[in-house]
C-alpha cells in the first residue's frame, strides 16, 4: 500500500508540473523553435532573410513575448539565425563550428572519467590515421608547408612542455587542413582542444616530447612522399605512443601527491626506528 500511495503521490507531482506555466511556456518554445527550423531548412527562409519582429512573431503563432525569444535564442545557439542588439535576426547558414561547440561542456565532463578518457582515445586512433592517409593522397604543396612550419615550431619548442603543446596541436591541425572539410576540420579542432589536457600530460614524462617530435617527423615525410599507409601507420603508433606516456604520467600524479617533501626531509633512520 505504501508503495501505491507513493506511486500516486508522484504522479500528481508530475501531472502538476506539467500544469505549470513555467513547462507550458518551454513546449510552446519549442514549438516555435521548430516551425521556424523547418523553414530554415526547408529554404522558405533562406540565409539572409530577415525574420519578422517580435510582436508580428507572437502574433504568427499566438504565444507571448517570452516563447518567441527563447525560441530565437535557441536558433542562435544552433547557428541558425544571427541576432544583435537593437536589430532583428537574420537567417544564417550554420556553419561546422557550431554543430560541435555545444558538446564543449559534456565532453569535458566525460574526459573528467578514466573509462571517458579510453573511449575517446580510442575513437582518436579511428579517425586520425584516415586523416592522415588521406592527407598523403590529396594534399598540396601549401597544405606540405604548413605542416612543415607546425613541425619546426615543435623541435624549437622542445624543452618547453606549454610551447610544444601548441606546436603540437598547430601540427595536427594542419595535417586536417588538408582535408579541405570544413566538418572534419571543426571536429578536429574541437577534439584537440578538449585533449589538451591529455597533451599536457603526456609530455611530462621524460623524454616524451622529443618522441612525438620524431614520429611527427616520420608523419610529415610519408605525407609529403604520398604514403598513405605509411602516414597511417605512424599516426597510429604515434597516438599509441602518446597514451602511453598519458597513463604512465596519470599513474604517477597520485604518488606524487602522495608524497611530502618536508617530512621526507626532516625524518632520520633513526627518527622513523624510534616511532
Amino acid at each position: 500500500m505504501r508503495k501505491g500511495a507513493t506511486t500516486v503521490a508522484a504522479v500528481d507531482a508530475i501531472a502538476s508540473g506539467l500544469a505549470s506555466r513555467s513547462l507550458t511556456r518551454r513546449r510552446l518554445s519549442d514549438e516555435v523553435t521548430a516551425e521556424l527550423e523547418r523553414l530554415i531548412v526547408s529554404h522558405q527562409l533562406k540565409a539572409g532573410d530577415t525574420l519578422p519582429s517580435e510582436r508580428a512573431l507572437m502574433g504568427v503563432f499566438g504565444v507571448g513575448r517570452t516563447s518567441i525569444r527563447e525560441a530565437l535564442f535557441a536558433l542562435q545557439r544552433k547557428g541558425l539565425v544571427a541576432a544583435q542588439p537593437g536589430l532583428r535576426p537574420i537567417v544564417s547558414a550554420p556553419r561546422a563550428e557550431s554543430l560541435v561547440s555545444d558538446l564543449s561542456g559534456t565532453v569535458r565532463l566525460f574526459l573528467a572519467t578514466e573509462p571517458g578518457m579510453r573511449e575517446f582515445q580510442r575513437a582518436r586512433r579511428f579517425f586520425e590515421p584516415a586523416i592522415a592517409r588521406f592527407a598523403a593522397s590529396h594534399a598540396t604543396p601549401d597544405d606540405h608547408r604548413r605542416m612543415t612550419l607546425a613541425l619546426k615550431a615543435c623541435e624549437a619548442a622542445l624543452g618547453e612542455p606549454e610551447r610544444f603543446v601548441d606546436a603540437d596541436v598547430d601540427f595536427h591541425f594542419a595535417i586536417v587542413q588538408a582535408t579541405h572539410s570544413e566538418l572534419l576540420i571543426a571536429l578536429h579542432r574541437a577534439v584537440l582542444d578538449w585533449l589538451r589536457e591529455q597533451r599536457i600530460s603526456s609530455i611530462e614524462p621524460q623524454g616524451s616530447a622529443q618522441a612525438a617530435h620524431r614520429a611527427h617527423r616520420r608523419i610529415l615525410e610519408a605525407i609529403v612522399a604520398g604514403d598513405a599507409d605509411g602516414a597511417e601507420r605512424g599516426m597510429l603508433a604515434h597516438l599509441d605512443e602518446v597514451e602511453t606516456y598519458y597513463w604512465k604520467a596519470r599513474r604517477a600524479a597520485p604518488r606524487a601527491r602522495g608524497r611530502s617533501p618536508s617530512r621526507t626531509s626532516t625524518t632520520t633512520p633513526a627518527t622513523r626506528r624510534s616511532r
